[in-house]
């Protein structure tokens, strides 16, 4: 059942920004084997699958500081970042696919909507997200695709998803930011955009560390929000 928070009218909105991992795609296990291949290759031992997913979020560089125990010798960490990013790159989509539901619901939107515009406010490499959004059929819903390297900050800096605000020429009051974690509604929070989390992904336990305006259990449930 869809939870508000915060009552607002759906009619009002003229721009989704949807997060990627976690919201979009199941990108789990690729990401848990790509870090303890990582490991592997330090010889150090591997991470249970919860702990490395539970350090997604903040982009790649974080992925990896977090499952090192966050390093303080710079170069081994841009050597085992660079070679995390060369293994995912080749190993990114072995087993990631979208959610159930998350065509059919970004088709239903459109249909219903057709002034909404859709577009990806990523923290993963913006190469692979754009990779993978292509690869898994989904791009021809969203206008922009963008990631945690496409501008000086990340999420929950509200850079990208003003710039994508400029982009549409929307305001922040008809945009909202969709994803499953706190960062993701801090993201739109310090955006001005309405929230939306999800609680099927990786992290929903942070969104009730920080609550979002509205609350969907299933891709489905964003069907009927915006119907």
């Amino acid at each position: 059942m869809i939870q508000f928070n915060r009552q607002f009218s759906p009619s009002q909105l003229r721009l989704l920004i949807f997060d990627l991992d976690g919201t979009l795609v199941d990108s789990r296990l690729d990401l848990i084997h790509s870090i303890n291949a990582l490991l592997r290759h330090l010889q150090r031992p591997e991470l249970p699958g919860d702990a490395i997913a539970s350090y997604v979020g903040d982009g790649a560089p974080m992925l990896v500081r977090r499952a090192l125990g966050d390093p303080s010798d710079e170069k081994f960490f841009d050597q085992a970042l660079q070679y995390f990013l060369d293994y995912y790159r080749v190993h990114k989509l072995d087993y990631t696919q979208v959610y159930d539901g998350i065509k059919e619901s970004l088709a239903a939107i459109h249909a219903r909507n057709p002034k909404v515009q859709m577009a990806i406010l990523s923290n993963k490499p913006v190469n692979p997200s754009r990779a993978i959004v292509e690869a898994l059929g989904l791009g021809e819903f969203f206008v922009k695709v963008y990631g945690g390297n496409s501008f000086e900050t990340k999420k929950p800096y509200p850079f990208g998803a003003r710039q994508l605000l400029s982009e549409t020429g929307t305001s922040a009051e008809e945009a909202m930011m969709i994803g499953d974690s706190s960062i993701d509604v801090l993201t739109g929070k310090n955006a001005g955009l309405w929230t939306c989390g999800v609680s099927y992904g990786f992290a929903p336990h942070t969104l009730v560390e920080v609550p979002p305006d509205v609350l969907v259990n299933n891709p489905h449930e964003l069907t009927e929000l915006f119907k």
